[in-house]
């Protein structure tokens, strides 16, 4: 393209395609135009607005990119289940992305089992993954139980989810990777890396500081952690990074990504200048990612990088099955509806949910409001009764009471004693069955009760789906894990160089301002070709492999 003015839309998108240069416009005979070089002295064309290469590689934080041995600023969140298993955590890593394995809901074998194959595949080679860590206030031994297999195959990234408070075992596995390195910045090397996921400003600065006193000295007395160790610790925040998670699939607050993530951004730089010997803990953006322009929101608010949800679990690789993600995939933006969650059902904690396709919300919602108008399964009216066995449950209470005394009698035994003995527990352990069971129902795309179906989605699901309409991404078969995350980035790179002009006064024609996908029909891989892990190099001067972290930040 070198000095030759293109004015036509077909020209103009090439120079802004063409991400690893320039793109100068121009105004030569009056006429508008682009070009990738600086026009020749003497042509007539007049410098209107420059903008800079921007390749989707130099996206967000390059210290994100160099302490987890990745190519991107860009993580796949955890989906609980296994959604975000082990294919979908392979395959990103692979491609250079970071990704998290969802092992929240998950009983212990199944954890064990996926964090083994991960390390075999993964570990030895050093490339970055992470599991995730759910708070479970109704059950710490699970939070236990996750810590435990992840020090035991070498986890090197845990993506903390939940947490309203620390806990011992959060704690537990920070300071287990802490070591004296004289070199290092603080004399700390910190091999146990944390990103914590949070919806607010408070829960922000616990993981912005270092661990409490008093929990570092219980797990010293418990002989859980070494003196050493406890002393390391006051020396480093308990996360390396933080994501603000805006309105989202799942649990939510449903926040607004453009109004919290600069207060949590904020908050982050006062508490770094309480400190200003230790490197600031990173900030990232989730919930509502799923176009390049919402990737550059984000950068564009501070965040070091951006974490995806929703947009995963229609991919090839989710653990979800086909049936499921072809609903996804016909999602639109308002497709979605806040329902009563499994685990937090008794306190009325609500996740979002898919509406379109699937009756569940209004079925969890008639099992909340009984639960609030009546003492225990006995009191239902019954029209009520009848309503719960016949279109919700679809069998006795009888059974399904039995059926969850049974579980609870094998991993619960003090909630089956107390629901013994609590009508109303009772039918509060009766209705989670129904929700959890609901879940399940989808991801093993169980056909003859998919009215029920749980599915976790967020609005940025619709939005991926209307952005990629009348692409090779609108078919659910072509939507690898990785050709997602790489259209995303290469997109908002482009976008990023469009908005450049924008802010200079440049109008684009809509033809040469959007990105273009891949047509129907051709191959939609990930086109900023991430198939090598980060510079090995740098990851050797900073002091260690690919994947492991070097000094503490």
């Amino acid at each position: 393209m070198g000095r030759a003015v293109r004015s036509d839309a077909e020209g103009v998108y090439a120079v802004l395609a063409d991400l690893d240069r320039p793109c100068y416009i121009v105004s030569s005979g009056g006429k508008p135009g682009a070009l990738c070089d600086p026009p020749a002295p003497g042509s007539g064309a007049t410098v209107l607005a420059v903008a800079a290469p921007q390749h989707p590689g130099r996206l967000g934080s390059a210290e994100f990119r160099r302490w987890h041995g990745v190519r991107h600023a860009y993580m796949a969140g955890s989906m609980a289940g296994g959604i975000s298993g082990e294919d979908l955590v392979i395959a990103l890593s692979r491609a250079g992305y970071l990704a998290s394995f969802g092992a929240a809901g998950l009983p212990e074998a199944r954890v064990d089992a996926a964090l083994r194959r991960l390390a075999r595949e993964l570990g030895d080679t050093g490339r970055a993954y992470a599991c995730n860590l759910i708070h479970s206030p109704m059950d710490p031994a699970l939070e236990r139980r996750c810590v435990d297999a992840c020090l035991r195959y070498g986890v090197r990234c845990v993506e903390a989810s939940a947490f309203v408070q620390l806990t011992p075992d959060l704690v537990r596995y920070r300071v287990a990777g802490l070591r004296r390195a004289p070199g290092a910045p603080g004399g700390v090397r910190v091999e146990n890396r944390l990103i914590a996921k949070v919806s607010r400003p408070e829960t922000a600065e616990l993981f912005l500081r270092p661990a409490p006193p008093e929990l570092l000295a219980d797990l010293v007395a418990r002989g859980l952690a070494d003196a050493e160790q406890a002393e390391l610790a006051r020396a480093v925040p308990m996360a390396d990074d933080i994501t603000f998670e805006a309105d989202s699939g799942g649990h939510t607050d449903r926040r607004a990504l453009a109004v919290m993530l600069p207060v949590i951004v904020g908050l982050r730089d006062r508490v770094a200048r309480e400190h200003p010997h230790r490197a600031p803990v990173r900030i990232g953006a989730a919930g509502g990612i799923g176009t390049p322009e919402s990737v550059v929101a984000a950068l564009a608010l501070g965040a070091s990088y951006v974490v995806t949800g929703s947009v995963n679990q229609a991919t090839l690789e989710a653990g979800t099955s086909s049936a499921v993600k072809r609903l996804l995939a016909a999602a639109g933006p308002a497709d979605c509806t806040m329902a009563p969650a499994a685990d937090m059902f008794e306190q009325g904690v609500q996740v979002q949910v898919l509406a379109r396709g699937t009756v569940f919300a209004a079925h969890a919602g008639r099992l909340s409001r009984l639960y609030r108008d009546h003492a225990g399964l006995a009191e239902l009216p019954p029209a009520e009764l009848r309503h719960l066995e016949e279109r919700v449950l679809r069998r006795p209470v009888a059974r399904v009471w039995q059926d969850t005394a049974d579980y609870l009698a094998r991993h619960h035994p003090e909630w089956l004693r107390r629901a013994e003995t609590d009508p109303r527990y009772r039918m509060a352990m009766v209705f989670r069955w129904y929700l959890g069971m609901a879940s399940r129902w989808a991801t093993e795309g169980e056909a003859e009760r998919q009215g029920d179906w749980q599915v976790w989605c967020g609005p940025a699901m619709g939005a991926f789906n209307a952005w990629t309409a009348g692409s090779a991404l609108a078919d659910p078969g072509a939507r690898g894990v990785a050709a997602v995350a790489g259209h995303l980035l290469r997109g908002a790179a482009f976008h990023s160089r469009v908005t450049q002009l924008r802010l200079a006064g440049v109008h684009l024609p809509s033809a040469c301002a959007r990105y273009r996908l891949p047509p129907p029909g051709t191959d939609a891989a990930d086109p900023a070709g991430s198939t090598a892990l980060a510079d090995p190099a740098r990851a050797t001067a900073a002091g260690g492999r690919p994947g492991t972290a070097p000094a503490a930040p």
